[in-house]
């Protein structure tokens, strides 16, 4: 029995059933009996806060269908999801759930915080994974991990604990990213950099024994912090201060003039003011020249005792009361209007102040040089390969690596410290060494890059030697945005080498930025973010799925248009027709498989040789990680080729009387689209398993079929030159048949020259039938009056217009059109020769007259050249 379909595919109804099924089926566990390849894809860990954006989508969607493909061709498919612990934003959450009970952390305590943080975690935690089941992802959730769970915090303990044995882990006071508002340090990545319009502040340093030098700032508070003025060594206008000593304003504290080829001495005033303690670049230049360091703010922004009367001042109004102070001491010359870049936390949206703190710290160089190593010896592959050279540039500049952070959730450092002594002891049982009562636990938790670059092996078991560790590990590829190539891939490299002496992965393939229609970065100002679960409801996940998978390259951004998406809808109902139609044509008998080649007609050999082709080619696409020029190959295949031609060619045999003829038709139908079904899977999941489930098929699930081979016996170069010759024919009469207006139900007869390609042309009178409504094709030596004349190749056909169209009315008609247009030629000619118009009009009218006059000219020569056809035939 036949199964029949609804006239549309009901996507909300169909994807939640299909996805259960599958889930239910186990079909997303790797089978552990299979002889198969292993390939693993660790999933980044989404924050256990988040909601599905454009970002996770597109991640997303690249990885499945990378596991998609690899579970039917074969291998042992295994991708592995998880939630990130999200240590600032969660905690963030529960201090605002706190803060509205009237009440905050400190005062419940860091016990019951983790209580409430966890019970948060349990409440809100979740969501983002059932909007990836939207999506489609095929992920073993029965190996869903959590960067904070047991198995996770033992191997974060064991990887703390490895590197302090080592020697790697220290204690120390840097310069580090501060947040005021979280009260914590933060890495780079939870630093956005914002435009503004700021001030550029003027003044005058100056000189012990006379004389000034001057400096700009754009933030004059940390004059207070200053322990040197620098100029650039050949700076003729201060050469003779260097050596000398400066008087920082209002605090009259004597520091250096120093000479540093680092100065811009085309910058401001080319001189610099130099701050140690809050900007990074001063701190470089502070460790060269062996300068101290004056930190002036309290964690909380407000400047401290070192900022001498201005102690106590928020840092904002310190400088606005120290620059009023300078301005009456005559010390100041301008402020003037600056654009200028802050560094803003991401989470608490405050300007970040480089601080120097006592902090936990990673000495990285050991680790990063085996990383270097694993990339430019092979062994570690990153798509795009350009890529690299970013990997290699912050490898060898890499820093210290601050792994702490001023928060309660998260992984507790597991150490303990003698305050008397300063003694540390780094535990793996998170106690003390004994029970003398000397010992304090570490405050501070690890960053959460910390856990997560431990990923793709703690999620396997690791420390402990696991059975899955020993078969999925090393993993296949990690499917990134380009934007954490560093904060978190390099880190994963660095991890697996130093903790395994292995790679995690062996290709590392980045995708790019997800931006709105017209380009620009999504955001909540401008008001352009698109939601993918808005885009799922409305137009199903396959189309938000093909619209990311084909609009993306490796490592380029995509503009997410509505219009695409549209069009990959209705691509998914086009396929869902074509399906509709063959499965009304097959009876229940219906044989499947190959079709025997030698008993095939023409347009059979050529969809046949065309869909090897395109087996061929999407293979080689897929191996090149081009999948988005794979996807649109299917879909040009099935469209264009398959639905405009052959499927309309088909209904010559289906309607026909041969059974052979139907049979064997239905048979190339089925296979066809069996096989395309197979190649748009990882694509197109829901659509693809409804549609096979339909068709007459062998095997339980689409998702585990065979991944298609292409079958060369199929591959007939003389059939595809001869279909490319045919569906040349078949376009230029329908041209031609609408150029003479020709009723479109009127059935002719044309003629073929008699050559080489007569006889054969003559003998697909159904395939011209069928497309063009030629009824009969017959071979003539002669050339015909009054007709129409086609050639495409070696092939001369011609259309007999006698009888078909009135000529004298039809040269009426065209002598009228001509008319109208040299009517409008002629107005267009005088507009164009006016020069108050030309001269004084918007430049883009004008050249909108200009190009109107030249489509004008186009019209009319063709019209002429149609009067002039006419004219011949009559």
């Amino acid at each position: 029995m036949v199964k029949e379909l609804t006239k549309n595919f009901n996507f909300s109804e169909a994807e939640k059933r299909l996805y259960q099924w599958w889930e239910e089926q186990g079909y997303f566990k790797p089978d552990m009996d299979s002889d198969g390849e292993p390939f693993v894809i660790s999933m980044p860990p989404p924050n256990v806060t988040g909601a599905l954006h454009s970002g996770h989508a597109i991640g997303a969607s690249i990885q499945d269908l990378m596991i998609r493909h690899a579970r039917m061709k074969g291998r042992r498919a295994l991708w592995v999801p998880g939630t990130d612990h999200a240590g600032i934003a969660a905690q963030l959450q529960v201090e605002k759930q706190l803060k509205s009970e009237g009440t905050c952390r400190e005062e419940v305590g860091r016990e019951e915080f983790l209580r409430r943080t966890w019970q948060w975690k349990e409440e809100h935690g979740g969501l983002i994974q059932d909007q990836l089941r939207r999506i489609g992802a095929s992920c073993d959730w029965e190996r869903e991990r959590f960067t904070m769970d047991e198995g996770l915090s033992n191997a974060v303990k064991e990887a703390f604990v490895r590197l302090w044995e080592d020697g790697l882990i220290y204690r120390g006071t840097r310069l580090i990213n501060w947040s005021p508002g979280l009260q914590t340090a933060v890495s780079d990545l939870e630093v956005e950099n914002k435009e503004i319009d700021g001030k550029l502040y003027y003044f005058r340093y100056p000189i012990e024994g006379g004389g000034e030098i001057p400096v700009a700032t754009t933030r004059p508070e940390t004059i207070l912090g200053d322990t040197a003025v620098a100029v650039h060594p050949d700076d003729d206008r201060y050469k003779q201060h260097i050596g000398k000593h400066a008087l920082v304003p209002m605090l009259n504290r004597r520091i250096p003039v120093i000479a540093d080829e680092y100065v811009d001495r085309e910058f401001g005033t080319g001189a610099l003011k130099v701050t140690p303690g809050h900007d990074f670049n001063d701190y470089e230049l502070g460790e060269r020249h062996n300068l101290s360091i004056v930190n002036i703010m309290n964690k909380d922004a407000t400047l401290n005792e070192n900022a001498g009367p201005y102690a106590g001042m928020d840092r904002f109004a310190g400088r606005e009361k120290l620059w009023a102070d300078m301005t009456e001491a005559g010390m100041t010359d301008a402020v003037k209007p600056h654009k200028m870049v802050v560094p803003v936390s991401q989470r608490g949206g405050e300007i970040i102040e480089p601080l120097v703190s006592d902090q936990w710290f990673v000495t990285i160089q050991p680790l990063a040089d085996k990383a270097i190593a694993a990339v430019k010896d092979g062994r570690i592959k990153i798509v795009p390969e350009h890529f690299e050279k970013v990997y290699f540039h912050w490898m060898e500049n890499i820093q210290d690596w601050c792994i702490s952070r001023q928060l309660w959730w998260g992984h507790r450092i597991p150490a303990w410290y003698k305050p008397q002594t300063g003694e540390i002891y780094a535990s793996r049982d998170n106690i003390p060494p004994d029970d003398s009562g000397d010992w304090n636990q570490e405050e501070d938790v690890l960053d959460t890059w910390f856990s997560s670059a431990l990923w793709t092996f703690s999620t396997l078991g690791w420390p402990d030697d696991t059975k899955d560790l020993q078969i999925f590990h090393p993993t296949n590829v990690m499917e990134t945005g380009y934007d954490i190539l560093f904060f978190w891939v390099a880190r994963m490299i660095m991890s697996s080498l130093w903790f395994l002496d292995e790679i995690p992965f062996d290709t590392v393939y980045l995708h790019g930025l997800v931006r709105d229609g017209d380009g620009r970065k999504m955001s909540k100002t401008l008001g352009n973010v698109i939601d993918p679960n808005e885009i799922i409801d409305e137009y199903g996940a396959d189309a938000l799925r093909f619209t990311l998978l084909t609009g993306s390259s490796p490592g380029n951004d995509m503009n997410l248009a509505i219009s695409r998406v549209e069009h990959s809808r209705n691509f998914g109902n086009k396929i869902w027709q074509i399906s509709r139609f063959i499965l009304s044509n097959l009876d229940s008998e219906q044989p499947i498989g190959k079709p025997e080649l030698d008993k095939l007609d023409l347009p059979s050999r050529w969809i046949l040789s065309e869909l090897t082709s395109l087996t061929d080619r999407v293979d080689r696409l897929f191996e090149n990680h081009q999948y988005g020029e794979a996807g649109r190959r299917i879909l040009s295949f099935m469209w264009d080729e398959f639905a405009d031609w052959y499927v309309e060619i088909s209904k010559h045999a289906l309607y026909g009387d041969d059974d052979a003829a139907r049979s064997l038709t239905r048979q190339v139908l089925v296979f066809v689209l069996d096989t395309c079904l197979r190649l748009l899977h990882p694509f197109m999941p829901f659509i693809t398993e409804e549609l096979w489930q339909a068709i007459p098929h062998k095997g339980e699930a689409l998702i585990i079929a065979d991944w298609p081979e292409p079958d060369e016996q199929f591959l007939n170069e003389d059939a595809t030159s001869v279909m490319e010759t045919v569906k040349s024919v078949v376009i230029d009469i329908r041209n031609a048949r609408n150029e003479y207006s020709v009723d479109p139900g009127k059935r002719i007869t044309a003629l073929v020259a008699d050559g080489s390609a007569a006889e054969q042309i003559a003998s697909l009178d159904y395939v011209f039938s069928r497309l063009c409504n030629v009824e009969r094709i017959e071979i003539t030596s002669d050339v015909p009056e009054q007709t129409a004349t086609i050639v495409s190749g070696d092939v001369t056909l011609y259309l007999p217009l006698a009888g078909m169209i009135d000529f004298a009315a039809e040269k009426d008609r065209l002598q009228s059109e001509l008319a109208e247009i040299e009517g409008l030629l002629e107005r267009s000619d005088k507009l164009l020769s006016n020069e108050n118009f030309v001269n004084r009009a918007n430049p883009d009218v004008v050249q909108k007259e200009r190009d109107k006059n030249t489509d004008l000219k186009a019209s009319r020569e063709a019209v002429k050249e149609r009067l002039s056809e006419l004219e011949e035939m009559a």
